[in-house]
């Protein structure tokens, strides 16, 4: 009974704080005690309870991973793709029970906060705390690992003296930090995935974008974001609708995401239209198995050709891009980008995050995607003004 309630619950913990702030819910209070509750249990419970608990929170966090090979023809997959991050996770956390000593066992995890299975880093440990009254800074988590762990040096209430470090990780609130001096309009979308890349729905959309401009820039804003693949096709093959947007662009600067062929080489992409001119700016990091296969480069085309179908083939940038808006430099980002930390350099205070959500509606995805966000935000004093399809548009910092 034991190995299957108590391994749920310590995920129930670890994963609580995603399921508050996705409802509306969020409380300091109840983040900080669920996260404690479960740090404590994966430093302390029998070592067949960490590896299930792995299992579980892998579940928790990446179900929805595989929602979006229901569009590349592969729905049957879907169940798969779920239980193997859960035995990768079961993996991860795993490494933990190669110890009972609660101290290795701290070292251990506070490792796997430098480790990324397949190269996707939306598990990171220390993300537990990210709304919560104890700091996500790594020397913060490092003294919470080493006070829970500590615990096991005493014995009945005495295991409350090394308790007392906590207050040494207490997050302590930053001034607010210094928005541009423009008006800015994120444009939120709901379009779902079947219909997004519908051509019979292409005319629509693009009048649809079109008109969000116009009322923008009626409304006096000195900018407008629309998000990841607004414009759901190849921009470099419309020379008429870059055009119209050159054009619109003398009275409001507009971001847009879309996508850019050249030399037969697929890119996902931001464009820039600004006083008439247009500027674009290549994704630098691409998304594990949604459009790159992170594999030996011997099966890599194969995988892509015979499951994708050759739908994750992109390329990408060498470095990120940064626009100039009226002044102002922000840091291009385009949905995964915004979630990885080669993108907040000590240069950048603000960002402009481009996503497309809707491969995996309905599910946490927006508000895990904005939790990560936050975290990268918070320990970089950076603003990012993230506009989405499919949830999770907004101002984060």
């Amino acid at each position: 009974m034991e190995l299957l309630v108590v391994p749920l619950l310590i995920a129930l913990f670890f994963s609580a704080f995603i399921y508050w702030e996705h409802f509306g819910l969020t409380s300091k209070a109840l983040n900080t005690f669920s996260a404690l509750a479960a740090l404590y249990g994966l430093l302390h419970a029998q070592k067949r309870t960490v590896v299930i608990s792995g299992f579980w929170i892998g579940l928790l966090w990446c179900y929805w991973i595989g929602y979006s090979f229901e569009y590349y023809g592969l729905g049957w997959a879907i169940p798969l793709v779920t239980l193997g991050f859960g035995i990768v996770y079961a993996l991860y956390f795993g490494t933990m029970a190669l110890s009972s000593n609660p101290f290795v066992r701290a070292l251990i995890l506070f490792a796997l906060t430098y480790v990324w299975p397949m190269d996707f880093n939306w598990m990171q440990p220390e993300l537990v705390f990210i709304e919560s009254y104890l700091g996500v800074a790594k020397w913060q988590f490092a003294l919470i690992l080493f006070s829970l762990a500590g615990t096991a040096w005493f014995k009945q209430y005495q295991k409350a003296v090394p308790l007392f470090l906590l207050l040494g990780a207490i997050h302590i609130p930053q001034p607010q930090p210094t928005m541009p001096p423009l008006k800015i309009k994120l444009i939120s979308t709901d379009i779902p995935q079947d219909l997004k890349w519908d051509p019979a729905a292409l005319s629509s959309s693009i009048e649809d974008n079109l008109n969000a401009i116009n009322q923008a820039s009626l409304e006096g804003y000195d900018l407008i974001i629309l998000p990841e693949s607004a414009f759901a096709l190849y921009m470099n093959h419309y020379p008429e609708l870059s055009t119209i947007l050159r054009e619109l662009s003398h009275d409001i600067p507009i971001v847009t995401g879309t996508l850019y062929k050249e030399k037969g080489m697929n890119y996902n992409v931001s464009y820039l239209f600004a006083d008439g001119e247009m500027r674009l700016a290549k994704k630098m990091i691409l998304v594990p198995f949604g459009e790159y296969i992170p594999l030996p480069e011997f099966m890599r085309g194969w995988v892509n050709r015979t499951i994708f179908g050759g739908g994750s083939d992109f390329v990408t940038a060498k470095n990120p891009t940064d626009f100039t808006i009226r002044g102002i430099k922000f840091r291009n980002a385009i949905c995964y980008e915004a979630t990885r930390p080669e993108l907040y350099t000590p240069d950048v205070r603000y960002m402009i995050a481009i996503s497309n959500n809707s491969w995996f509606e309905p599910s946490i995805e927006p508000t895990l995607q904005k939790l990560l966000i936050r975290f990268y935000a918070r320990q970089n004093k950076t603003v990012v003004f993230h506009a989405a399809n499919g949830g999770g548009s907004g101002i984060i910092y």
